[in-house]
Order: structure tokens, then sequence, then C-alpha cells
């Protein structure tokens, strides 16, 4: 899509030149028209002088060589003239022996005629009669050293106005780009709404703006206080649902149905998957996915606590490493990144002889968030099947088979993807790639 500063450019280049040219054109028509007529002034005064200058002579009249001006005696001078009467024609000597195109009505040429040497010449014709005799008197001026002159303004013309055209779209740059800069303001705002760094836009802009920056404004506190009251009431219901629970499972144990253990063992394991199922769905309802305005993962604040807490859960005698670039800020719901944090380490632990590693980086178009361990790892034709939750590939460690199910929803609903591989500390390695942007 065009920027709307080159649309802006284009549009006013496109005026100019047209209007430019049409006035250059017109400028000089008008000119032309102008000088021709202002000549065939002169030309007509000529015209009337060879009237004068003609006498009568035994055969007819005869023209006095005493009374021609000299430019009409030089060969090829670019002066012209031509005395037709009868059957007599009497030429100029500028002429030889080339004969002036006479014209069929009295008056200027409507353009210009050939003459001598590749000439172009304009005639005037005056119809006289003098001694008995009807006179045309056609007398021509060269116009060719005229045409070169508009053909070397047109040049000048044209490079002084592509001249002024670069500085007219220069200025005119610099002017929009000065216009639309709240424009600019405003999406760098949006950018860093994206990237958790501001809840709200700036209210201090150009009139035109505040309508939308209002709507912005409203849209974003309508859509966090809407995410608040849902999660409250998500959390509403899973407290009401699980306590009935419990109290189902708790009957489950009790002594009278140790008679019928199929009957038993049928209701305990349908009341474990109405468990995990409640557990999973209010997890996948409460994730954000890409942060609320305002809201981000402080790596730099979140990591170190994270780190100490499991440290004190897992003992001291696991080297737990975390690593990320100095002031990185992922822009996504702070809850969620603890959570998918929490069980990736957490699950790392539990399996490592003595590592574990975390690692965030920030790259050109997504986030990386790395987690390795030294433990057994995982064959890679199970490593699908553990990402369903409740799965589980060793009964002696503790937990529910939930973490990396838990793990790869929230990177899912983030945009991202969760990935298991092979880690160059011998065991697992999970790989979170989060979009820079979620997906549309």
């Amino acid at each position: 899509m065009i920027s709307i500063q080159r649309r802006l450019g284009f549009g006013l280049a496109a005026v100019l030149l047209v209007v430019g040219l049409v006035l250059a054109q017109t400028g000089l028509w008008l000119f032309d028209q102008g000088l021709r007529q202002y000549l065939a002034n002169g030309l007509q005064d000529e015209a009337q002088s060879l009237l004068v200058a003609i006498a009568r002579g035994p055969t007819g009249p005869q023209l006095d060589p005493q009374r021609v001006d000299a430019a009409y005696e030089r060969l090829f001078s670019g002066r012209y003239f031509q005395i037709h009467y009868g059957q007599t024609d009497l030429r100029s000597r500028s002429l030889w022996d080339h004969e002036l195109k006479v014209q069929d009505r009295p008056g200027l040429s409507a353009g210009l005629v050939k003459g001598p040497e590749g000439q172009r010449l304009l005639v005037y014709r005056g119809d006289y009669r003098r001694f008995g005799y009807d006179l045309q008197i056609s007398v021509a001026q060269d116009y060719t050293p005229i045409l070169k002159s508009f053909k070397r303004l047109r040049n000048f013309g044209l490079g002084a106005g592509a001249l002024a055209l670069l500085l007219i779209l220069f200025f005119q740059r610099l002017a929009v780009r000065r216009a639309l800069r709240p424009l600019e303001q405003v999406r760098q705002q949006i950018a860093q709404l994206q990237e958790g760094q501001r809840s709200q836009l700036d209210t201090q802009v150009p009139e035109e703006l505040e309508p939308l920056v209002q709507q912005v404004n409203h849209l974003l506190q309508h859509t966090e206080d809407t995410l608040k009251r849902s999660r409250n009431a998500l959390g509403n219901l899973g407290h009401a649902l699980k306590t009935p629970l419990a109290v189902l499972i708790s009957l489950a144990d009790r002594d009278e149905l140790r008679t019928q253990p199929e009957l038993r063992r049928v209701l305990q394991e349908q009341l474990e998957q109405i468990d995990q199922r409640l557990a999973r769905e209010l997890g996948r309802a409460r994730l954000v996915g890409e942060a609320l305005p305002g809201a981000h993962f402080d790596c730099d604040a979140e990591l170190p606590s994270l780190r100490e807490m499991l440290q004190l859960i897992h003992g001291q005698q696991l080297r737990i490493d975390c690593q990320s670039a100095p002031g990185l800020r992922l822009p996504f719901d702070r809850e969620d990144l603890l959570e998918l944090l929490g069980n990736l380490l957490d699950n790392a632990c539990k399996w490592a002889a003595g590592e574990v590693r975390l690692r965030v980086e920030k790259g050109a178009d997504n986030y990386l968030l790395q987690v390795d361990d030294d433990g057994p790892g995982i064959a890679a034709d199970q490593r699908e099947s553990v990402l369903e939750r409740g799965t589980r590939l060793d009964e002696q460690v503790a937990g529910h088979g939930l973490g990396l199910g838990i793990a790869r929803d929230i990177a899912e609903a983030c945009g991202g993807k969760l990935l298991l591989e092979s880690s160059e500390l011998g065991g697992l390695r999970v790989r979170v790639v989060l979009p820079r942007r979620a997906a549309a």
C-alpha cells in the first residue's frame, strides 16, 4: 500500500506537470500569435512602401530600384517580395530563382510558407490598384530565427520548470512530513502498546485525530475491563465447581463402595477426567495471549524470583541458570508467561540430574524461550504424546502430567508453538517460539 506522503507527492507532481505544460504551451502560443501580428503590421507597411516605389513605365508599372530596401537585393536575406499584375511578376533579387507561394486571400498567411534554403516564411499579401492595374503585393520575412529562439526558450523553460518542480516536491515533502508527524507519533505509540510499554494513547493530538485516539483508548479500557470481569467470573466458577467435585471424589473412597470395586473404579476414573478437563478448559479460557496494552513480562524482574522459588522447591544441589538480554520485555501477559516458564522449568527440574538452563532471546521476527536439562530426555517417537495433558512416561516422578500440555496451550494462545528436541546437555530441550506480533 502506497503511503499518504507518496500519494500526495505523486498527485502534486502530476498536477504541477500538467498545469505547467499547459501554461507554458499556452504562453508560447499567445506570444507567437502576438509577435506574428506585430510583424504583419511591419510587412503591411513594407507592402505599402513597395506600392509607392512603383512608377509608370512604357510597358506598365515598373519598380524604382532606388526606393527599394537593400535587404531585398541580398541573396536569401530573409526579406522577400513578389508583385503580380496581369501576366507579369516582379520579384526581389533575394529570391533568386525561387517563387513565393501566393495565398488566395489578402492579409497575413494562416501558417508559415516554405521558402528558399529551407526557410520558414511569414507572408503578407496586400491587394492594391495603381495606374489602372490590379496589383498583388506579397511581402515575406524569414521566421526561422524566431522559431529557433522559441525552441531555446522552451528548452530553458522545461529545464527551469523541472528544477522548480523538484524544489516544490522537496518542500512539499518537508511540509507533509511535518503535517503527518502526529500520525507517526500515534503509530509509534500503538507499537508501544503492543510491546506493553504503555496502556493508552496520548490525548494531546491534533483535533483531526482526537476522535480516533478517544475511540482507541475507550476500546482499550473496555477490553481490559471485560477481561478482568471474565477472569473473575472464571475464577468464581472454578471455585464453585471444585468444592462439589472434591466432595464427590471423597465419596468415591467411602467404605460403602468397596464392596463394588468395578463401580468404584469407573466412578473414580470419570471424576478424575472431569477434574482434569475442568482444569484444562478453565486454564485455556483464562489465557490472554498477546499482552493487553501496558502488560508485559519483564525478564529482569521476573526470572530471578522464579529461579529462587524453583531452587527452594528442588534443592540447592540443582543448578538452575536463567539468562536473558538486559532490559528484555516480552509483550505477553505476565501471568501467562509465568505459568508457561514455571511449568517448563518445574518439569525440567524434576527430570534433571544436576543442571537446568533457560535462555530467553529476541530475534528479528520472534522471541525464543529455550529450556534445557541434563535428564534422560524423551524418545523422538514419544514426544508428541507427552504434549497431551495427563500423559506421563514415569509414575515415579510426582505430578499429574499436565505441565507440557499447559505450556503448549499457552504458547498457541500467544500465536506461537512449542517444540521438543534433544538438548546439548544430554536431556530434553523445549523450545517455545513466540511471534513479535500475534497472529491475526
